[in-house]
């Protein structure tokens, strides 16, 4: 009986009576090598505008196995792995982002600089992870990435900064409308601007007239109250004396 190997990380299954006196070279290959490169392999891989398709040797060392790949050159290709269901951290010191993907099953493009642990499922290749119960920056998260750019808030506790300065929009003021009066001497009168103008007509119920430092608000030709220069509201019953306008 020959040997066979395992679905996912290719080691070399002994057939039953076979390699009599060569089993610890295998066995020695299969623990000290190929699940050495599966558990803590670290190799480099250069990407240089055109696709590498990684390859799965069976029973022998493949850049493949490694745990974590780190990739450099020019970018801007697909790093094509086999449908071992495995998982990979990819490092990505390419001078543009790389796709990781399977020959036919989807992908996931790995920008520049960026850390990720991925997953092929035997079929497509995905992000492993998608929950972190704790997030702690070295540095500032890009905007692409749904940060900031920026590593702390400039001012406050507690606040968002913002991506891009925000623009102030004033709103519009309409023209305030005009308070009708009447003068001392029955003249319509607006209170515009902190003085007394003309135009306008006289209201048939409330008015307010000026009399020396006081304004009167009265209701039907009656006062009701004053208001004097600081404010204060006078009221026609305190005041001795009020007298007419």
């Amino acid at each position: 009986m020959s040997s066979t190997y395992s679905p996912n990380l290719a080691l070399e299954l002994i057939g039953t009576g076979d390699q009599a006196g060569n089993w610890g070279s295998t066995t020695n290959t299969n623990l000290g090598t190929l699940l050495e490169q599966a558990i803590s392999g670290y190799t480099s891989q250069a990407i240089n505008g055109t696709d590498v398709t990684l390859a799965m040797t069976q029973g022998a060392s493949a850049t493949a196995r490694n745990m974590f790949l780190v990739l450099s050159g020019s970018g801007g290709a697909n790093l094509i792995v086999p449908t071992n269901t495995k998982l990979y951290f990819i490092y990505n010191t390419a001078s543009t982002a790389i796709t990781v993907k399977t020959s036919a099953g989807t992908s996931i493009s790995v920008p520049v600089n960026a850390k990720i642990v991925l997953l092929c499922d035997g079929t497509n290749v995905v992000v492993a992870t998608n929950y972190m119960a704790t997030l702690t920056l070295g540095a500032a998260l890009p905007t692409g990435s749904g940060g900031t750019g920026s590593t702390s808030a400039s001012t406050g506790t507690g606040g968002v900064v913002l991506a891009t300065s925000p623009t102030l929009v004033t709103p519009a003021l309409g023209t305030p409308t005009a308070l009708v009066a009447t003068n001392a001497s029955g003249t319509a009168v607006n209170l515009s601007a902190g003085s007394l103008t003309t135009g306008a007509s006289a209201g048939t119920a409330w008015t307010v007239t000026q009399s020396s430092t006081k304004l009167n608000f009265a209701y039907g030709g009656t006062v009701v109250f004053s208001i004097d220069s600081s404010g204060n509201i006078i009221a026609k019953a305190n005041v001795t004396g009020y007298g007419t306008p």
